[in-house]
């Protein structure tokens, strides 16, 4: 017989083992064995299952008011049933009972998962189409080891957490149900409640595959393996890709406020209308790459992504999942790779996320000097759980191997390895061995790298990694952290600040200039100009340029002129192609209106020639990251604020040569020394009048004399114009330019 207070925890939605109660059981032994069938169905007034061919009926006895019922069939093994149902309304309903199927989930997933290395977890936990003994229904599975008792709740339940209880599996902390006749587009959330403190939480799927709009919060049941993709010889060629040697120019968006729909009430775009619009944009400007900020499901706009609930789920504010698949689909048809920032860092506190999930700091720290970044109002993962480094690191794999990302930049990595980042003493727990480096989220970052290039080799791992840590784009296997490349902040911050200066004072500061060559190889690095640096204060890129229109114009060309001839690989933020003249607002379209002013057209003319030339000469790419593709001519010239060098290919005879101007003086008749006597072309002039400059310049190029300078063999004097970079390449066998400008 049932008991009684089985009955009450059933019905008061408190019983962690539900599967002992409800469902078939075998009572009794041997020919005296009869099976006994229960069933909490609140909304039923009356019930009766259902077996044999369909004619055989039985009803059920209604053992509590709230609708616990239960019957014995004569029958001493378990037979197929289906449960018929009337409602109070007299509305009829047949359904399987979710309590007649076993266990999903095989004992090696369990072992895997809590091992940490269970890398397609994804497919296992969360909810899932799928078929169970015959009968199609959704699969639920969520990891909440010192819950209670954990239900699912949606719309197919009236979310009454009594009502679909779930099996715990013992040992793993995982939590399982298969409800049969369910499908893609329902709603559910788990509801959760704790062995401690009486606490009961609402919480969305950690593996939710695809969410309802902010501010609505629940998950949605749906399968995103229908989609048929266009890219397999993309994904082909770039496992063959040697992308240290070839051209990386990203452009960093936000997909929220690139572009968007003014003429309908300022809407986001959607996906499929962002493939249409801004993938044709960044195929003209000759970037090879999108870097997405983050898509992944997120509550709050102001957040930029970087507030993630779901990590398993590309935001629904510009579409369904397929319709991101759909957008990276064309990125690839048209050769553009896709970057997605990626947080493993930190996550949010908001009640339906991953925040004391099951009543504990599951995901994260109890301790908050080890569990809160105070800066952000976020949590910091727990890395030395097996569960939840395996969560992170299967999510990584989930957006190449289910959305085909080419690349993941790992944001504010600094923040992960330094326990006293931000902090002041007392504050923060050092490790075992008495130091501030954070050795969990070490052998974490290690382990990631490890196996998503094991896995998809050609896909890059970058790293926002703001400090001098050695060795974060080195391979594990030889003391480093395994990230491809690294974010070069320190080149960043040096030139923001020369670069801001009125052209008068920047003598005294020439070693902004110079210095980041002095570790350019101890990295690879990638030269970023981001969304940080044009938010919070900071002006615009143009806002930062001293002088008045012309010289902000012919300063900022002269800037990202000098960062496409500096070794690294170049990243630009959206807007900053063309002159944003306001900081960038996550809340409002980029003003794109200023295209109709010839200065910004001008500049993003500038741009798009940039990327050509980049991409086209092998000196601007192939020796990134080695001191073989850089030689200084003349970096000592702090009075007249002129920097010259030569960039090189692999071919040490294919080089070109850059001069920079970084004051509003020209420079005639100025000799630079060059390694060899030939024709240089001038293949780029910032100060070209087709990019609103003054036009001035070597009318094509000049002829080097033997006259050694700058310590090599020969030498030009050329003219260099105000506030300006100019780029020559040696024609050998060529005539004679124009008249050199001696003058």
């Amino acid at each position: 017989m049932i008991r009684s207070e089985d009955i009450s925890k059933i019905v008061g939605g408190t019983h962690g083992d539900p599967f002992s109660v409800l469902g078939p059981h075998l009572v009794g032994e041997g020919g005296a064995a009869v099976l006994e069938v229960s069933a909490f169905l609140p909304e039923a007034e009356e019930a009766w299952a259902v077996y044999g061919d369909g004619t055989e009926i039985r009803e059920f006895g209604k053992e509590h008011e709230e609708g616990f019922f239960s019957l014995r069939l004569p029958f001493g093994e378990v037979v197929p049933y289906v449960i018929r149902t009337k409602s109070y309304d007299g509305r009829t309903a047949e359904l399987r009972d979710p309590y007649s199927f076993g266990q999903v989930l095989t004992d090696y997933d369990l072992y895997l998962m809590g091992e940490g290395s269970h890398y397609r977890k994804y497919e296992k936990l969360g909810a899932h189409v799928t078929v169970t003994g015959g009968v199609k229904g959704v699969h639920f599975a969520v990891w909440a080891p010192n819950a209670r008792c954990v239900s699912v709740i949606g719309d197919f339940n009236r979310w009454d957490g009594r009502r679909h209880p779930m099996r715990l599996l013992v040992g793993s902390g995982i939590w399982e149900i298969f409800i049969p006749g369910l499908g893609e587009g329902e709603l559910y959330k788990f509801d959760i409640r704790s062995r401690y403190q009486n606490y009961r939480a609402v919480k969305a799927d950690p593996y939710g595959l695809y969410f309802e709009v902010r501010p609505k919060s629940a998950s949605i049941v749906h399968d995103i393996d229908g989609y048929r993709w266009n890219d397999a010889d993309w994904v082909r060629r770039r496992a063959e890709k040697d992308w240290f040697a070839s051209p990386v120019a990203a452009y960093e968006v936000h997909l929220g406020s690139w572009m968007r729909a003014q003429e309908e009430g300022d809407r986001f775009l959607t996906y499929r209308e962002l493939a249409g619009r801004l993938i044709p944009y960044v195929k003209s400007m000759g970037y090879t790459h999108l870097e997405l900020m983050p898509v992944s499901e997120h509550p709050l706009d102001a957040s930029w992504g970087y507030q993630t609930i779901g990590y398993f789920a590309p935001t629904s504010r510009f579409g369904a999942p397929e319709d991101f698949m759909f957008f990276v689909d064309c990125c690839h048809e048209n050769g553009i790779g896709v970057i997605l920032d990626w947080v493993p860092a930190h996550f949010p506190k908001d009640a339906h996320g991953l925040a004391f999930f099951d009543g504990t700091a599951l995901y994260e720290h109890f301790d908050r000097r080890q569990g809160e970044h105070s800066d952000w109002g976020t949590l910091i993962f727990n890395y030395g759980r097996n569960e939840v480094t395996n969560f992170l690191i299967s999510n990584a794999l989930f957006w190449i191997e289910k959305y085909h990302i080419d690349g993941l930049r790992v944001d504010a990595v600094a923040s992960m390895i330094y326990l006293d980042y931000s902090r002041r003493p007392g504050e923060w727990i050092p490790n075992k061995y008495g130091g501030h480096e954070n050795l969990e989220a070490i052998a974490f970052l290690k382990k990631f790298n490890e196996v998503t290039h094991e896995y998809f080799p050609g896909v890059l791992t970058m790293a926002e990694e703001s400090t001098a840590w050695p060795a974060v784009s080195r391979p594990v296997y030889l003391g480093g952290l395994g990230f491809d490349m690294k974010w070069n902040m320190g080149w960043m911050n040096d030139m923001l600040v020369y670069i801001s200066k009125e052209p008068v004072h920047r003598k005294y500061h020439h070693n902004n200039l110079t210095f980041g060559l002095v570790y350019a190889f101890s990295e690879n690095f990638v030269l970023v100009l981001s969304h940080d640096e044009v938010v919070h204060g900071k002006k615009s890129m143009l806002g930062k340029m001293p002088g008045d229109l012309w010289q902000q114009f012919a300063n900022l060309r002269l800037f990202y002129g000098f960062m496409y001839g500096h070794p690294g690989k170049k990243l630009l933020f959206m807007g900053d192609e063309f002159g944003q003249r306001e900081e960038w607002n996550f809340d409002r379209s980029l003003s794109w209106g200023l295209l109709d002013h010839e200065s910004h057209r001008c500049l993003q003319h500038y741009i798009r020639d940039l990327n050509a030339l980049y991409a086209s000469e092998p000196a601007l790419h192939e020796v990134d990251f080695e001191p073989a593709g850089f030689e200084w001519i003349d970096f000592r010239d702090t009075e007249n604020s002129v920097l010259s060098f030569i960039r090189r290919a692999e071919d040490p005879d294919d080089h070109l040569v850059f001069v920079c101007n970084f004051t509003p003086v020209p420079r005639k008749g100025y000799r630079i020394g060059v390694p060899e006597k030939c024709l240089y072309r001038e293949v780029l002039n910032s100060d070209s009048q087709a990019y609103w400059g003054s036009n001035a310049g070597n009318m094509g190029g000049v002829v080097s004399e033997s006259v050694p300078w700058h310590g090599k063999p020969c030498s030009m004097k050329i003219l260099i114009p105000p506030l300006a970079v100019v780029v020559f390449k040696p024609e050998r066998g060529a005539g004679p330019a124009g008249p050199r400008p001696d003058a």
